[in-house]
């Protein structure tokens, strides 16, 4: 997703587009103008899909047409419209007729031959005719394409060595004009392989076709040729004279103009421009070429980096042959400043097209295809600024990227090889509108991390080959919490993947970017998108909180519709409301909606799958359970997986009694009946009750266990809530040998639903009684009171053993100058937990803390329960901040802290975590 860290269809239709289809696949023409309410960039050029071509000779369509079993590619996974055709002997041909109403005198195929039998690739020709006539050879090569992943090179982008196996990046993309008399309207055009065209095979994905012309020498301008540039030579290396021209350009406020040609960089040195404006005659005729010697030893800074500075009309291009530095990996453009502008730019091979950051920037009408990594990254970081608000990127077509076509990319921070943090201003208010990405092989479609503001609408996202199509939430532990978005009007097509075998969702929402389920993602609309034909999960769910999820359709899904908490996606806790949805297309065994999580609340309305068309959680036998009262276990709620219950496996025999028959099972406990068995971690069962009256119920669970369980259960509310806290269980010595365990909850008046949350398996549940009048619990507690610590670090004899020693005036600090630091405080065990206190001796001055409040149940992997946020330590409160949240029950405790305005460290007197 950034240049120092590897991230993780038919062909989507541009706006206005008309459409036709071809036996099952689909292919467009562009539009003459924009269309406001659908999706898609309006671009320059007709794309024609291989596949929906005639064909003859023998040629061949090769197609996906099931989910990735293993979470390496292939090029069929590569392909848009995940797709292509297969040319392997001679006289075999892809044929199309030009439909745009225009001549065509220009023509990019984005093809693949094979690569060395050594690697480092090859040079092969492929033949153009138009009608049925021999044109012209077209030159390909696959120098800048395969590499591979086995032999633990999995998501490196830069091994070139074949004996390695499980390759990736099979396409590149060849772009030239038309020989002689441009394709006329109705003419027909093929590319086919002839003796003379000397590769093994030629996979053709899609051709682009169009007529640019090209655009005169702006007045007040500079040539770059009048300060020495040479056009078209490629031993020539022009860098010294094209700064020279900025330079003069800056300082008489003239445009520099770059002319019909190709200009080629020899060396490792960069363009750097400020305050001007840079144009050329159009990107198919003006190119600034980096021809680095390979290999490189130098990392290499952008092509161009520029400060307010508006770029257009050129083609950045250079021969970089992998993701590495050895192999002349270096960005086209770094951009900052204020009110910048790159329109009508076309990037190739390059590391990255745009990372861009300051205010009030625009990307537009702007094309990036055969990209390393990011297409295009609007960023607070890039060229040392801080900053990245009011940003934008509209009208953009992107194609196979090996990172995040597009990225709003907000870092909290990032370290040195020191290990000095530098912190950014978090961004906001960044746009992203029709846009069109296709066929990203490494990254998502669209990636959504961090910051506040953002709109991203009506943009078009297709045939992802490993990640997910369209996300939002946090990039990993160094980036900002999401704390609003607005996603809306998408379409996403055939998207999803499963890079790291994880079988990711084409939509997804939550945290847990790149593997690390941190941060916090609170405020995301996602209305009006259109998920169609998802390579396992339409849209999922992690770890996030408000989630409003409106009037969005998935269409034929590979595996489920919409899902809280997919394989590898976890959410252990959040919220959403899940309202108007609509789900079809499903396959056999695939469920419209499931909720994987018995923490995660979901309030649902109006969607398809609630309006008879699919199924309706509801109270088992159509009357909610009495409250006092017996619910007994196998009562559970009616709807299915993922409505009504969650279990990893289908275990039960009690068919008889219920036709799902899910882990239940004829008991030998008295009254006879059925118990609940082969419970498991994760899994858990909803019941809908009436409760009479509001108050405090003591709640007898019938269980049991051939050995004693730590933790093995807890009652949930309907919002996630803990109610019970963690339930130990004792050995009864069988499963058949019963015994009662004893609880405590609180419940409000009326009909709602309760989760039974296995949290260890181990044993069976015959029911569960409510009697009126529970104990009273125990009056709140400082339950951190003289517990163990432990600490990021400390300075001197302040460690963090004084946070919990009952004595406000001896503290932990940190070490200095060396943000972030936590201290952490060991309960002993699970405790139900509603608030934290913390403090600073009493007789300090006032200072702000920016710190994060998280909590785990094994020490290792931690949940945040509290975003970071600033807290104003005043010594008119005493010095004591009060954090409070919905009761969680959790065993260690720890606040991680970014900033202090008093002191360069964490520093903490006392660290009180208090029982609920």
């Amino acid at each position: 997703m950034n240049r120092s860290t590897k991230r993780a269809a038919r062909r989507l239709v541009p706006p206005a587009a008309a459409a036709v289809l071809v036996g099952a696949l689909l292919y467009y023409t562009a539009p003459p103008a924009p269309a406001a309410t659908v999706a898609g960039a309006t671009t320059p050029f007709t794309s024609y899909e291989a596949e929906a071509g005639t064909l003859s000779g023998g040629a061949g369509t090769v197609a996906l047409t099931a989910a990735p079993t293993t979470q390496y590619s292939s090029p069929a996974l590569e392909a848009s419209g995940h797709a292509y055709v297969h040319l392997a002997g001679t006289g075999q041909r892809v044929q199309w007729t030009n439909t745009t109403g225009h001549p065509i005198s220009a023509i990019v195929v984005r093809e693949s031959i094979p690569d060395a039998p050594g690697g480092g690739g090859i040079s092969a020709t492929l033949n153009l005719y138009v009608d049925g006539a021999y044109r012209q050879a077209l030159n390909l090569t696959s120098k800048q394409t395969w590499v591979y992943e086995g032999n633990n090179h999995y998501n490196d982008s830069s091994d070139q060595n074949p004996a390695d196996g499980n390759p990736r990046v099979f396409y590149d993309e060849v772009r030239t004009f038309v020989t002689g008399t441009p394709i006329a309207p109705g003419a027909t055009f093929a590319l086919q392989k002839d003796a003379a065209n000397t590769a093994a095979y030629y996979d053709i994905d899609v051709v682009d076709v169009e007529n640019p012309a090209p655009i005169a020498q702006p007045a007040n301008s500079i040539s770059i040729t009048s300060c020495g540039a040479q056009a078209d030579n490629a031993g020539f290396d022009s860098t010294g004279a094209i700064q020279s021209c900025i330079d003069q350009a800056q300082s008489q406020g003239k445009v520099l103009w770059i002319p019909t040609g190709t200009f080629y960089l020899k060396g490792t040195n960069g363009l750097h421009a400020q305050g001007i404006t840079i144009a050329g005659a159009g990107p198919w005729y003006s190119t600034v070429y980096r021809a680095v010697p390979l290999p490189n030893p130098t990392p290499l800074g952008a092509v161009f980096q520029l400060t307010s500075t508006t770029v257009k009309d050129f083609h950045v291009d250079s021969n970089a042959l992998s993701r590495a530095t050895s192999d002349g990996a270096g960005g086209a453009m770094d951009t900052t400043g204020t009110n910048w502008v790159a329109d009508d730019i076309w990037t190739q091979h390059t590391l990255s097209g745009f990372w861009a950051s300051g205010t009030g920037g625009q990307v537009r009408n702007s094309r990036l295809t055969t990209i390393w990594a990011d297409g295009i990254n609007l960023n607070n970081v890039s060229m040392g600024n801080s900053v990245g608000n009011n940003l934008s990127a509209t009208n953009n077509f992107v194609r196979g990227t090996g990172d995040d076509g597009m990225a709003i990319n907000s870092v909290n921070y990032n370290t040195d090889g020191n290990g000095t943090k530098t912190y950014y201003t978090v961004m906001a208010n960044v746009t992203f509108t029709h846009n069109t990405i296709v066929a990203p092989w490494g990254g998502k479609g669209i990636g959504i991390y961090g910051g506040s503001g953002h709109d991203v609408e009506y943009n078009a996202i297709s045939d992802t080959a490993r990640y997910i199509g369209l996300g939002a939430g946090r990039f990993g532990v160094n980036g900002n919490d999401l704390l609003g978005a607005t996603v809306s009007n998408n379409v996403v097509s055939r998207s999803g993947g499963n890079g790291y075998s994880q079988g990711q969702p084409a939509l997804q929402i939550g945290n847990g970017g790149d593997g690390q389920n941190v941060g916090v993602v609170d405020r995301v609309t996602a209305a009006n998108n259109t998920v169609a034909d998802s390579l396992y999960d339409g849209i999922g769910f992690s770890q996030s909180t408000n989630t409003q999820l409106q009037n969005n359709t998935v269409s034929s899904p590979w595996r489920n519709g919409i899902v809280i908490a997919p394989p590898f996606y976890p959410a252990p806790s959040g919220s959403a409301t899940i309202t108007g949805n609509t789900v079809s297309g499903l396959r056999a065994g695939s469920s419209a909606y499931l909720n994987n999580s018995g923490g995660f609340a979901a309030t649902l309305s109006g969607n398809s799958w609630q309006g008879g068309t699919g199924p309706v959680e509801a109270p088992f036998g159509g009357t909610p359970a009495a409250i006092p009262g017996t619910v007994q276990a196998e009562n559970y709620d009616t709807g299915g997986q993922g409505l009504a219950y969650n279990v990893t496996s289908i275990n039960g025999t009690a068919n008889s009694y219920r036709s799902d028959g899910v882990d239940l099972e004829a008991t030998s406990d008295t009254g006879g009946g059925y118990n609940l068995g082969w419970t498991g971690s994760g899994q858990w069962f909803r019941y809908t009750v009436n409760v009479a009256t509001a108050g405090q119920y003591t709640v007898t669970a019938r269980v049991a266990a051939p050995s004693a369980v730590t933790g093995a259960l807890h009652l949930a509310s309907a919002s996630g809530a803990n109610l019970t806290g963690a339930v130990n269980l004792p050995a009864t010595g069988s499963w058949q040998t019963w015994a009662n365990v004893t609880a405590t909850v609180t419940l409000p008046a009326g009909v709602q639903v309760l989760t039974l949350a296995q949290d260890n398996g181990g044993w069976n549940l015959n029911s569960l009684q409510f009697g009126s009048g529970g104990t009273t619990p125990p009056p709140p507690s400082n339950v951190a009171s003289g517990r163990p610590t432990s600490e990021s670090s400390h300075t001197q004899t302040y460690g963090s053993g004084n946070v919990t020693d009952n004595n406000q005036g001896s503290y932990w600090e940190s070490a200095n100058n060396a943000f972030p630091q936590w201290v952490q405080v060991d309960l002993g065990s699970a405790r139900s937990v509603n608030k934290v206190v913390l403090q600073l001796p009493a007789s300090w001055g006032a200072r702000n803390q920016t710190l994060t409040l998280s909590a785990s149940t094994d020490g290792s992997t931690f949940t945040t329960v509290t975003g970071s946020a600033p807290y104003t330590f005043n010594p008119s409160a005493n010095n004591t901040v009060t954090i409070t949240f919905p009761a969680t029950s959790q065993r260690y405790w720890r606040a991680t802290f970014t900033a202090n305005t008093g002191w360069p460290a964490g520093q903490l007197s006392e660290f009180q975590v208090w029982s609920a």
